[in-house]
Formats: structure tokens, sequence, C-alpha cells
């Protein structure tokens, strides 16, 4: 068998700290960083709610499903996708197939909290953002839970916590087993 391909994925929904412990994350394992969001913005120039403006939900999901076709497809990296990175099968089967899924996942309670001074949320931009935020839930939940290695429980812990519980849950993980 040939050299694992150290590729981490983080997935879960807005304000459950994807980007923060990917960064830390990444520095600890010593590899890449990327963050498809950033990427995205990056390449247009222009930042995801006025891609959502311009180009709807639909035109974001089309560019955001090539960036994780190209991410996904790199060896190294942490990579923290967007919440809704999960709708399209596509990105699914790719972040599945290419390299291990960390669902961080948070309380609707505690995501409610970190992100209702946020603006930068096209999605939460309406007159009940907690509405929203449970619609999703009950929308993503399951599709992160489909393509989850790991699911790791990130209310009241900081990022330092989690990105150690990550790194442990991979190094156990990674055990040779003893049947062979």
């Amino acid at each position: 068998m040939g050299a694992m391909k150290e590729c981490i994925f983080l997935v879960g929904p807005m304000g459950a700290g994807k980007s923060t412990i990917g960064r830390m994350l990444a520095k600890r394992l010593n590899l890449e960083f990327k963050d498809s969001d950033h990427e995205i913005e990056h390449r247009t120039g222009a930042d995801i709610s006025w891609i959502f403006d311009v180009e709807g939900e639909e035109g974001f999901r089309r560019r955001e499903m090539d960036v994780i076709d190209e991410l996904t497809d790199r060896t190294g990296i942490v990579l923290a996708t967007g919440g809704g990175a999960v709708l399209r099968p596509e990105n699914r089967e790719k972040l599945r197939m290419r390299g291990e899924v960390v669902y961080l996942k948070l309380s609707v309670e505690h995501q409610a909290a970190r992100t209702e001074k946020d603006r930068n949320r096209p999605l939460l931009q309406n007159d009940n953002p907690r509405q929203v935020l449970d619609d999703l839930f009950r929308e993503r939940d399951p599709l992160y839970c489909e393509i989850a290695d790991f699911v790791i429980h990130t209310d009241n812990k900081t990022a330092k916590a989690v990105t150690e519980q990550i790194v442990a849950e991979l190094q156990h993980s990674r055990q040779p087993s003893p049947e062979h």
C-alpha cells in the first residue's frame, strides 16, 4: 500500500470554527491550510456575499464545486470547506474518497451565539436567522454525518482543544490494526 494521502477535510456549519481550527491543525501537522471560501474569493476577486447577490446560491455552488474538486486532489493539505459544500453529491464523494473528513459539530444554540454579529453570512441576512440555522442543521447534519470519519463536538471547547482532539483521533485511526 502506498503512502497515505495526507489530507484532512473539515466540514460543518458556519461558526463551527473550521477556518480557525483548520489553520491550527495544519500548523500542528505541518500541512498546508486551504479554505474553499477564501479560495473562491481569491479567484473571483469578490467576496462570497457579492457572489451570492450577483450569481445566486447556484452560481456560488458551481464555483465551490470546481474549487473543491481541485483542492481535494492535492496532497498534504487541511481544507476548511464552506457550510454548504456537502449539499452537492459530487463534493461529498470527493471529500469522502480523497481524505479524512472531520465533522465539527456545533449545536444551533452555540451557532446562533457565534454568528449573530457576523454580517458576512449571506444565508443569515433575514428576519429570522435562528430559524434558518435550525433548517440548515436539519438539512445538512445527515450529509455531514454521511461522509465524516470523525465527529467532534465543538460546543464550549477552545479551538486548541478541538485541534488536539482531532490530532489524537487521527493518530488512533492510523494505528495498524492488530488482526492483520
